[in-house]
């Protein structure tokens, strides 16, 4: 597949979402020659930012508010967004009609001309991914190697991949937080990056895939489809503490045109960690796995501390929004997993209030229960799996927190106010998606700044 292949075509994008993906692929499409329909559920006053990234093409159509399945009649090509399910009626009908079918990523892995550095896993890869362009740009600015320019993109916010393969030289490096659904298309042409890296496997997005199993099946798929070449071998990074990352480093490490390596908070030294300022055991396992990706390319020591004072934490990441009345507020609306939010009650040492709840991913929060109950002075609890939380931190016979259920965010952070009080902590860490409530959870953490500078001092 290359750009010609699109020209004078009718190209469906299915699914314009608010990431950017579905903007993106259109605006490819479009510039290849294409006529360019973009359909989505969605209606256009809940997708005015994609529209308005889509500029004034007169060779875009829109059809929003609904799928109209003429669309995939006359189209030649479908591109789906990653969000949408591959047994989706309508994409089972267009592959029975023997429609191409492809999406965003495939058609980078297929057109890019340089290296790719894949990181995947349920909790940590924006920050991993963040973190590991960062330092390897920082090495090439300062010589220390041999590559042109460092290119940052993928499932980490509203960055353009496909724009970005007429700046992409074959002597960069593009590195890429890829999802499972992302890796479940990229498998539909066994393609995946030349370096993989797995941050750590937890259960998450159950309601899509099912089971942990079928959800780590397509995790895995980034280490399973790499091409393996002695002359120039893959190289697959597996995080040392996470029972199926180990399990997979001792099915591969044997691969002939593979090299297989571990990282681990504990193999730090001294001088990375005083120069690493992020809170937290899991924010230090991210700076491990991205320093493995350093090290294997060239990078020393001394070099990532040197990088390190300069990396500044991505939004709704523990992000401190501010300190009132010696309380400290920080959003954490990134985390949409149990674990994530697990992590985020480890990473602070001041009592804890603990604002969580969101969409339903039918994952479990036992973990969850007897981490707030062992830990957090109250938990304020909102969204559609309130409920939930409340009866798995209430099963733990030893719960010290104050349990307290919210309408909406805004009430929720109206009670943490009144609970909180001098050295303690106040954190947005939903453990859920934010679909119930919110457009995503970079919406959600939007609300929570705005409602937490709203407070009077």
């Amino acid at each position: 597949m290359d750009r010609q292949f699109f020209s004078g075509k009718t190209v469906l994008v299915m699914g314009l979402g608010r990431f950017g993906g579905g903007a993106d692929a259109a605006r490819f499409a479009c510039d290849a020659g294409a006529k360019v329909i973009v359909t989505d559920l969605s209606p256009p006053e809940k997708l005015r930012d994609s529209i308005d990234a889509l500029g004034a093409s007169g060779a875009i159509v829109l059809h929003l508010g609904g799928h109209d399945p003429a669309d995939f009649e006359r189209a030649d090509i479908i591109i789906t967004n990653p969000a949408i399910p591959p047994d989706n009626q309508l994409l089972r009908a267009a592959r029975k009609n023997k429609k191409v079918m492809t999406s965003q990523i495939e058609i980078f892995f297929e057109l890019c001309p340089a290296a790719t550095i894949g990181i995947t896993g349920a909790n940590g890869k924006s920050t991993t991914a963040a973190l590991t362009a960062h330092l390897l740009q920082s090495a090439i600015g300062a010589g220390g190697i041999d590559y042109s320019g460092v290119r940052l993109s993928g499932n980490i916010g509203n960055r353009p991949l496909l724009g970005l393969l007429d700046e992409i030289h074959s002597h960069d490096l593009v590195v890429l937080e890829l999802s499972s659904f992302q890796l479940e298309q990229l498998a539909r042409i066994e393609k995946a990056p030349k370096v993989a890296l797995l941050t750590n496997l937890t259960p998450n997005h159950l309601d899509r895939h099912g089971t942990f199993e079928a959800y780590c099946a397509a995790k895995e798929n980034i280490f399973r489809l790499q091409r393996l070449d002695e002359n120039d071998p893959a190289v697959s990074i597996f995080n040392a503490e996470d029972p199926v990352a180990c399990r997979w480093f001792e099915k591969y490490k044997g691969d002939p045109g593979r090299i297989c390596l571990k990282f681990s908070p504990d193999d730090l030294g001294s001088d990375i960690l005083s120069a690493f300022a992020l809170p937290g055991r899991a924010n230090i396992s991210n700076l491990a796995a991205a320093a493995a990706v350093a090290h294997h390319f060239g990078l020393s020591d001394r070099v990532i501390a040197r990088c390190l004072p300069d990396f500044k934490a991505l939004p709704h990441r523990l992000e401190l929004v501010a300190e009132i009345d010696g309380v400290r507020w920080y959003n954490d609306s990134i985390a949409t997993t149990p674990q994530s939010t697990i992590a985020a009650l480890e990473a602070l040492d001041r009592p804890k209030i603990l604002i969580a709840g969101g969409y339903d991913k039918n994952l479990p929060f036992e973990q969850l229960g007897r981490k707030i109950a062992a830990s957090a002075k109250a938990a304020v609890l909102i969204g559609s799996t309130a409920a939930k939380i409340a009866d798995a931190i209430n099963d733990c016979p030893d719960n010290r927190a104050r349990i307290e259920l919210a309408p909406s965010l805004a009430e929720a952070v109206a009670l943490a106010r009144k609970i909180a009080g001098p050295g303690d902590v106040v954190m947005l860490s939903p453990a859920c998606a934010s679909y119930d409530m919110f457009d995503n959870f970079q919406q959600r953490g939007a609300c929570f700044v705005e409602l937490v500078k709203s407070l009077s001092p």
